[in-house]
């Protein structure tokens, strides 16, 4: 059997919490914030939850649970 990788653009983009929720970081962060409102600039800095419907894709592309 060979080792499994980790999947490393999923690593860089989800983080695995403590009690083993994953979270993700919004998108389109970097480019044309300032004409945006500051209730949706605000929303950017938050982690959100990933879909239930993604996590187990998500477990596969990250076998050993990186954070």
């Amino acid at each position: 059997m060979p080792k499994l990788k980790t999947h490393k653009g999923a690593a860089a983009r989800f983080r695995i919490t403590g009690s083993g929720k994953m979270v993700r970081m919004k998108g389109h962060r970097s480019h044309l914030r300032r004409k945006k409102p500051a209730s949706v600039r605000r929303l950017y800095s938050k982690k959100l939850p990933v879909s239930p419907a993604d996590v187990p894709r998500l477990k596969r592309m990250l076998p050993n649970g990186l954070p």
